[in-house]
Formats: C-alpha cells, sequence, structure tokens
C-alpha cells in the first residue's frame, strides 16, 4: 500500500467529513491535486506488481482514474475514449474530436502532446473496413516501442472486437487489465473517502424529500423525477438510477421503477445510484405509506438484523466468506438458488464505479474469500419478503473500513421501519 495522505494525515478518531461544494480559503477540503496524484501513483504500483508493460484503457471509470478527465454520461457505452500508461510515463489520452483540445486548455495535468483526438467504430456504428481500429493500433504500437515496452504484454481492460484484432496483429501480445485497475482503484485516499461521503450526505437529503412526497396517489415514476431534480439541484453529476419498487412489485425484486400509483399500506423500497465528482451511491431505504402491518414490520426487521450482522464483523483482516455467511441461504427466503438471489443479500465496492472491490455474496465469498483493508469502501444490502406478500423490506449502508472496525455514512434513518406520512 502507498503511503500517503490517507495514512498520515487522517485522523480516525474524527468523523469522515462531508464539506460543502465549494471551493474556500478557510477549511481543507477535498485536494483534487492530491486526488489526481494518487491516483496515478496506485496504478503505477498496481501495474508494476502485474507482469504487464502498460495499460490501454477504455472502461471510461478507468480512463478517469488515470487522467482525472470526463466528458459527459453520453460517452459510457460509445467505446470512444481511451488511455495509455506504461509504468513510469504520464498518461496518454484519445479523446472524442474537440475534447482533445479542450483538455489541453483546461487540463494542466495531462501533458498536451499527449491529448489526442481518437475515434474508433463507436460499437461497430463505423465498420471495421474504415481502418479506424488499424490506424489506433499502429499507433498505440509505436508509443509502446517509445516508451520500451513493446516486448511486454499490454493489458486492456475492455474493448471491441476490431480492436483487440488489431492490436494482435502488430504482434502485441493483449492480457486482460481490468484485474490490474481493479487492484489500483480498491483502497481510497482521504479525497476519494470524502467525495463518497458527500455523494451520500447528497441521498440523505434526497430521502428526506422522498418521505415528504409519499403519498396514495403519487406514482413511482414521478418519484423518480423528483428525486432526479433533487440530487442534480445539489451537486450530482450523473444519476445513474433511481430503482422506486411498490407493494406487490416488491417480491421478487424487479430492480426497476414503473407508473405503479403508491396506495395505502404499500411498503415501498428505492435504490438511489448516483455520483458526485465521479463517486458513486447505492443506497437503499425501505419506507411505508402511511401505515405497516405485522408483517412487513417482520420482514423489516429480518433485513436489518441480518445488515447489522454483517456490519458487526467488518475490519481490516476479515475476509468476505466470513459476512457471506452472515446471511440466508436463497433457499431460506424463496429462491431456488444463489445465482438467482445474488444482489439480494449482497455486498459491492464503491468508488468511481458501482462495483468494485469487494464483492460479497453467498454466490462467489463462500469459495473465494476477500480480505478487508483500511480505506476499503463498500455497501452492504439486504432483503426480506413479508411473509403475507404485501411487500418486502430492503436495507442498504455505505461503509468505510477503518483501522478499528467501519464508519457508516448512509445516514438516512433505516434502525426502524420508517412510515412516511402516517395515519
Amino acid at each position: 500500500m502507498i503511503k500517503d495522505d490517507l495514512d498520515t494525515n487522517w485522523n480516525w478518531d474524527r468523523p469522515i467529513a462531508s464539506p460543502g461544494r465549494m471551493s474556500v480559503d478557510f477549511e481543507q477540503r477535498v485536494n483534487f491535486q492530491r486526488l489526481r496524484k494518487y491516483r496515478v501513483a496506485r496504478t503505477r504500483q498496481a501495474l508494476k506488481g502485474s507482469g504487464l508493460g502498460s495499460v490501454l484503457c477504455f472502461d471510461n471509470n478507468n480512463i478517469r482514474y488515470i487522467t482525472s478527465s470526463v466528458i459527459g454520461e453520453w460517452a459510457r457505452d460509445k467505446i470512444c475514449r481511451y488511455t495509455l500508461m506504461t509504468g513510469d510515463c504520464e498518461p496518454y489520452l484519445w479523446d472524442f474530436g474537440s475534447a482533445a483540445a479542450h483538455h489541453r486548455l483546461y487540463s494542466p495535468w495531462l501533458e498536451n502532446d499527449r491529448c489526442r483526438a481518437g475515434m474508433l467504430g463507436l460499437r461497430g456504428s463505423v465498420s471495421a473496413e474504415a481502418g479506424l481500429f488499424k490506424a489506433a493500433a499502429k499507433e498505440i504500437f509505436e508509443l509502446l516501442k517509445k516508451e520500451g515496452v513493446a516486448d511486454m504484454p499490454l493489458g486492456v481492460d475492455v474493448c471491441e472486437p476490431p480492436m483487440l484484432f488489431a492490436l494482435q496483429s502488430e504482434g502485441i501480445e493483449v492480457r486482460d487489465a481490468q484485474q490490474v485497475m481493479l487492484d489500483a482503484r480498491q483502497i481510497k485516499n482521504v479525497d476519494e473517502i470524502e467525495l463518497l461521503n458527500s455523494a451520500a450526505s447528497m441521498v440523505d437529503g434526497t430521502y428526506q424529500l422522498i418521505a415528504e412526497k409519499l403519498k396514495p396517489g403519487i406514482r413511482e415514476n414521478e418519484i423518480v423525477a423528483i428525486a432526479n431534480k433533487q440530487l442534480y439541484d445539489a451537486g450530482s453529476d450523473d444519476v445513474e438510477a433511481i430503482n422506486a419498487v411498490s407493494g406487490e412489485r416488491c417480491s421478487p425484486h424487479p430492480h426497476n421503477f414503473t407508473d405503479r400509483m403508491y396506495r395505502p399500506g404499500d411498503q415501498a423500497f428505492f435504490d438511489v445510484i448516483q455520483s458526485y465528482m465521479g463517486y458513486r451511491t447505492c443506497y437503499y431505504r425501505t419506507l411505508n405509506v402511511g401505515s405497516s402491518t405485522p408483517a412487513q414490520e417482520d420482514a423489516y426487521s429480518q433485513a436489518r438484523e441480518w445488515i447489522d450482522d454483517a456490519i458487526e464483523l467488518i475490519r481490516p483482516g476479515v475476509t468476505t466468506d466470513k459476512i457471506a455467511k452472515k446471511w440466508p441461504k436463497a433457499q431460506d427466503f424463496g429462491f431456488a438458488n444463489e445465482m438467482e438471489a445474488f444482489g439480494l443479500q449482497f455486498g459491492h465496492g464503491l468508488g468511481l464505479a458501482l462495483h468494485e472491490r469487494p464483492i460479497i455474496s453467498r454466490l462467489v465469498s463462500l469459495d473465494n474469500p476477500f480480505e478487508l483493508q483500511v480505506g476499503m469502501v463498500f455497501a452492504l444490502e439486504t432483503y426480506c419478503p413479508a411473509a403475507d406478500g404485501n411487500g418486502a423490506a430492503r436495507i442498504e449502508e455505505e461503509v468505510v473500513v477503518t483501522p478499528n472496525g467501519c464508519e457508516i455514512i448512509t445516514l438516512f434513518p433505516a434502525k426502524d421501519l420508517f412510515v412516511a406520512n402516517k395515519y
């Protein structure tokens, strides 16, 4: 682990800060220069231990981690941007058209001659016969020779098959880089932790608004719209999804929202997935509409017990199989097997991506445990259907692993079932 501000400047005896969004001269807030240097250093460290000579990344989360560049959520599924980094060089970045010129003006941490315009196939819209993949592969191979790593394997995270074939046609040995990048990203520094905490605080406020608006007659999609506006007003840079699930739709869990109208006594759960400065939340809460039944209360109490049992275990050195064993088997809550129940009793790392390390589940963790370390940030989520079929409880807490255990950063009340606008 790199000895950086995570170790030297973080006072774990104090609560994790949730600073304001503005830059000020009277408080130390998120230090973006420090953040950029930390992420590049983590990438270099992971690369040096990987056996690769360089990494070529098309995954926007990896591109942002390495280059601190972003051009908008619309680019996430286009596979049109990429960055190349060797062990010691500064990163090369190929961006969409005029974005490269913009970076040369406004991103001084990137070297100007390494900010280049690039375009490949836009997921097949431009065929391989146009030659863009071949030209890009040749350019990359020349840079690998310039950096002295052309005879070493090149790690690639995700790419279009024609790009893979073009790299191989240049004689480049291509290996998986996603594991290398996940190695780099799994330990957060102080700035990342504060950004994740700020993102969670934005959802705290959003749940307060949801609780005020959740009444009979309003629809799931209307709550989603209200929550989207609240988050963007608060400073979110991307509301990836808000799942709003209620009533008979709660069991089995569909992971979406509809235009269903809320009714008196409905059990309703929500998942708010959004980001602040790229750092994401995954934050479930269950609220009842006006009243609750004993079966709904029992389901909530059970989901709360399962998540509390998991939180109690979290500390450095604990392995994820220990946590997964605290959760029920799939068959115990109505599913045929662990694959079918995946994502219901679940843990996953948070950062620039929604699902980073560690992944915690009976599906994968019992046979492939992963050790927790200080500085990891992840979400734990549990689910329990109501015995009478009228709803289900879904709870999620985001936690930061500290030297002595963990700190919860999702603060909207969740110890007991929250009844909104109680009759």
